[in-house]
């Protein structure tokens, strides 16, 4: 593929946590399939992670028009970047990339003509709009989430947030956003609406980026319209132009392979190690016979609910992938190695695996999880149902619209006890499986459909490289 010297060029700025980097590297490929010049900015320990674990240079070589470019995100490289430093991570990288992004803007050639923002970077459209360039907002979340926090100025006068913590406000039905009044609790709220002080910076740097997507020339979702339509018939009251796209990563595959280009499919984009031998142990598993468990990137499990877990799985006496990620359990470091040693018959640990492969194996039969958007949208693609354990941030919602929207699983927050972990397994896995398992195939079939030709998000896609091109003609042209 020869670069065009008259494409478009953009700039991709993610913020640079496992899920977002592994969304917006699936959206840069995508674009980059289309012929779009860009170039990805990511911070310097992101990337150097990226180099160690993957082929990623090698993969973005073959578009002639993609460069990476890295920021220091404030952070010496031993600090342990974890959700314990959340805070701390957001402010030095506030303070460490909005000069160096103007900078890069000034001086870059050719220059760029349209940003693609990552929607929590609420500094972004600050710099776009005093440069006079274009601006995509791509959230990387779920629509049901972003629709939650465009009313947090409705929960505050309502007297809804923050929550006090106590059971009565947790299981408090909700019913100030709009689209969600049956079934929204208080324990379902976004993890920033849980907090006690509104004025914390992570709950207004959500809330400002937020409301900024509102001023952006698009917003870009990674959902389609027959998973979240009436929640974005909502969003577009205040955002109205936006294109669903999703699933990325189903849109990308189908695309490469449209291509003859699988092998870049195959390919990670994770920061750390991924352990492939679960694979060939996945292999000699039965059908459908394995429960696949993983709580992605950030969250971290004391000793005590890993036991919890551990003992749950079992005594389920169902098989079991667990993927726990080095450093994620607190206390013995020895502890994850120890219990793998008691369940060899059954079970299988590895410290990170190949997610969406693990998903569409048919060895897979159910997926506990943290209910992150990649990891729930991977879900529905494969037609697995799920047992949420939700931890931070919009996973609380998208538990609840598994369990009482889409109907394909259980919500188990604010839970961490091995007889609900037990009862939970056997019913995803045995008692009600055929009721989640309907549910689960037909939203894998609308998933397939969006993407198809006719399909909404495929056409999506095509209207946001029109409008890309021409924000870039405009931009030359000013």
């Amino acid at each position: 593929m020869e670069e065009n010297p008259h494409s478009p060029h953009l700039l991709i700025f993610p913020l640079p946590f496992q899920g977002h980097l592994n969304s917006m590297l699936k959206l840069a490929e995508l674009l980059s399939l289309q012929g779009l010049s860009i170039t990805f900015l990511n911070s310097h320990h992101s990337h150097k992670r990226l180099l160690r674990y993957t082929d990623i240079h090698a993969r973005f070589a073959q578009y002639p028009g993609f460069r990476f470019k890295t920021f220091s995100d404030g952070l010496p490289d031993d600090h342990p970047r974890t959700i314990h430093q959340i805070t701390e991570m957001f402010d030095a990288l506030y303070l460490s990339a909005r000069p160096f992004l103007k900078k890069m803007l000034i001086d870059t050639l050719p220059p760029v003509s349209c940003i693609i923002g990552d929607g929590i970077l609420g500094f972004v459209p600050d710099v776009a709009k005093e440069l006079k360039i274009p601006l995509i907002h791509f959230r990387t979340v779920s629509a049901c989430s972003i629709w939650a926090y465009f009313c947090i100025p409705l929960l505050i006068q309502a007297g809804n947030i923050p929550l006090r913590g106590r059971h009565e406000d947790m299981d408090r039905l909700i019913t100030t956003v709009p689209g969600m009044e049956a079934f929204l609790r208080g324990r379902d709220l976004p993890g920033i609406c849980k907090d006690n002080d509104i004025n914390d910076r992570i709950f207004q740097f959500v809330l400002d980026a937020t409301l900024k997507s509102s001023e952006v020339d698009v917003l870009l979702l990674n959902t389609f319209e027959d998973l979240e339509g009436p929640m974005l018939s909502h969003i577009r009251t205040k955002c109205p132009k936006i294109y669903t796209i999703g699933p990325l990563h189903l849109h990308l595959e189908t695309r490469l392979a449209a291509s003859n280009n699988m092998e870049s499919f195959k390919s990670s984009n994770s920061l750390w190690e991924v352990d492939r031998s679960c694979m060939v142990w996945l292999d000699k598993q039965p059908p459908q016979s394995v429960i696949y468990v993983s709580f992605g990137s950030l969250a971290m499990l004391t000793r005590e609910q890993y036991l919890e877990f551990w003992h749950g799985l079992v005594n389920s006496k169902q098989r079991f992938l667990w993927v726990t990620r080095p450093g994620s359990v607190g206390g013995d470091d020895d502890s994850a190695m120890e219990l793998a040693e008691g369940t060899k018959e059954r079970g299988y640990i590895v410290g990170w695996a190949p997610q969406e492969e693990v998903l569409a194996h048919k060895a897979v039969g159910g997926f506990l999880t943290h209910s992150g958007w990649n990891s729930t949208l991977e879900s529905i693609v494969a037609g697995v149902p799920m047992i949420c354990w939700p931890c931070l941030a919009d996973q609380p919602l998208n538990s609840r619209f598994v369990s009482e929207v889409w109907k394909i699983g259980i919500d188990m927050k604010d839970v961490c006890d091995r007889k609900v972990v037990e009862r939970m397994i056997n019913d995803v896995m045995v008692e009600r499986r055929e009721e989640f398992v309907k549910s689960a195939k037909n939203l894998a079939t609308l998933a397939r459909r969006s993407i198809s030709d006719g399909g909404s998000s495929r056409g999506n896609l095509d209207l946001l490289i029109n409008d890309i091109r021409n924000m870039s003609f405009q931009t030359h042209c000013s």
